[in-house]
């Protein structure tokens, strides 16, 4: 008989777990009427309930035969920025491509002016319903990218705040610098003086003071080439930060050849990837994240090659990528449903996409994204019959309790 030996100890009963561990034998990973232990905020054991005694004095939920999954993880977000792009996507209805609203200084740039119009407490102010909004899905871990600040004080701006969010609310936060996103306006026409700029203070001065664990690029035809990439990834790495890309998103660029040299944590977007990138990804172990929110937003007609992203064997995540001006969705669960009715992902893809691939994404797989014995008790208990329903049945939120290291969040218990 499995005992519970401290008086500290949580335990969830009764339970139906959805483990996305692939040791375990079965769809989703699944382990029927079982328990879970948690012993300071991690999980101690996972125990068939028929094998469990719990002691009087332990902390235990009951699960009501409920099904329990690992936290979700958002592993592609730009949730903090200011203003609105609401009248650019007016454009893009009426038929005016994102790349020709780009070149006349919008997208990106649009965001640029309003989040530098922002103090640092605006800017956390009108982040915080984004995150907020992620968390009440049963977002436990998000990654959150700079890139519309595009100069060394308004990115760091940016990642200050996106730590500081992760002081706030109960979610682990993955900062990431991509002040590679666009060459700000002041840098018109002299990009590699900006890419300079991003290589000799942006990328050692974030290190220096732990505001970023990975370095982003935008590798296209209206941002930064290749060559440009591969310099600033080189940077990175030799000042011990992980390397990811925006990479093939609206152009067949061969990015992701390139970045899988770095040893990525992932390559993202990829519609325009081929076998030459597949092949490359396979090789260095990369993650590839899909995006279905900008593809759909933008009606895009490219998709992702999905099947070959398969057969060699690449895991692939699934992200928001919420952002303001091509994926304005505080969704993961509706990123989810994307993945599967636009992509062909099935939900138990697309459940271990936001998951355990996205864990790896985030170079995370040790501590978190399946639940197992050690990682951390980012739960979430779900009011349903079956998991496909998390990403099948979107407008009612089907979660009754969210837990962050083994505390429940008081919001949804």
């Amino acid at each position: 008989m499995n005992t519970l030996n401290k008086v500290t100890d949580t335990v969830i009963i009764h339970a139906q777990l959805a483990t996305m561990d692939t040791s375990v034998p079965g769809a989703y990973g699944t382990l029927r009427d079982h328990a879970v232990v948690i012993s300071g905020g991690k999980i101690s054991a996972l125990v068939p309930m028929a094998e469990l005694k719990v002691p009087p004095d332990a902390h235990v939920i009951d699960a009501q035969g409920r099904w329990v999954t690992p936290g979700l993880i958002d592993c592609h977000s730009h949730v903090v920025f200011g203003g609105t792009r609401v009248h650019e996507w007016e454009k893009r209805l009426c038929g005016v491509p994102y790349t020709e609203i780009a070149r006349q200084g919008g997208g990106i740039l649009n965001s640029v002016r309003a989040t530098r119009a922002l103090s640092e407490d605006q800017l956390l102010e009108v982040s915080c319903e984004r995150v907020k909004a992620l968390i009440r899905e049963g977002v436990t871990c998000l990654e959150i990218k700079s890139g519309y600040g595009l100069s060394t004080e308004e990115e760091f701006k940016m990642l200050r705040v996106a730590k500081r969010l992760g002081q706030l609310y109960s979610i682990e936060i993955s900062p990431t610098l991509l002040a590679a996103h666009a060459v700000p306006p002041e840098y018109k026409g002299r990009a590699d003086e900006y890419v300079d700029l991003i290589i000799r203070e942006m990328i050692p001065h974030a290190k220096e003071q732990q505001l970023a664990e990975a370095v982003d690029v935008f590798c296209e035809t209206i941002a930064f080439t290749v060559e440009q990439c591969d310099c600033i990834w080189s940077a990175a790495r030799q000042h011990g930060l992980a390397v990811k890309g925006h990479v093939e998103q609206l152009s067949p660029s061969q990015g992701t050849v390139t970045l899988a040299h770095h040893q990525p944590w992932s390559a993202d977007h990829l519609e325009y990837l081929d076998q030459n990138g597949v092949n490359a990804l396979a090789r260095c172990g990369g993650v590839a994240v899909l995006l279905p929110g900008a593809y759909y937003f933008m009606r895009e007609k490219t998709m992702p090659p999905v099947k070959l992203l398969q057969q060699a064997g690449v895991p692939m995540a699934v992200a928001t990528d919420m952002n303001p001006g091509t994926s304005p969705f505080c969704s993961l669960r509706l990123a989810m449903n994307m993945a599967c009715v636009l992509f062909g992902l099935t939900p138990e893809e697309a459940l271990m996409g936001t998951t355990r691939h996205a864990a790896r994404a985030l170079g995370r797989s040790g501590h978190c994204g399946t639940i197992a014995v050690g990682k951390v008790a980012d739960l979430l208990i779900w009011n349903i019959d079956h998991p496909a329903e998390i990403v099948c049945s979107l407008g009612v939120n089907p979660l009754v309790h969210r837990m962050f290291r083994g505390q429940l969040d008081a919001s949804q218990s």
